[in-house]
């Protein structure tokens, strides 16, 4: 019988709204404008990420390398491992 007293006792008791501070909007936009890159392997064995298309070059031997054009770390042009 105390029990059910004290539980009545306890859940008549006011209960405090804790207002939480405001906060200032937070801006999701990306850092960056450029999407839709993808992964290439480079000719260095390293894979490499770029938003730019896909190009071929000539070579000064008279060949045609394909590269990969505006890669994340400002590298402009990676050649491409075939």
């Amino acid at each position: 019988m105390k029990t059910l007293l004290t539980l009545a006792v306890l859940l008549s008791l006011p209960v405090p709204h804790l207002t939480l501070p405001a906060r200032a909007p937070v801006d999701h936009t990306p850092l960056r404008t450029r999407r839709g890159g993808r992964w290439y392997f480079a000719e260095s064995g390293h894979a490499v990420y770029c938003y730019g298309p896909v190009m071929v070059m000539p070579q000064s031997e008279g060949g045609l390398q394909r590269v990969a054009t505006f890669c994340r770390g400002d590298k402009t042009m990676v050649p491409l491992k075939d």
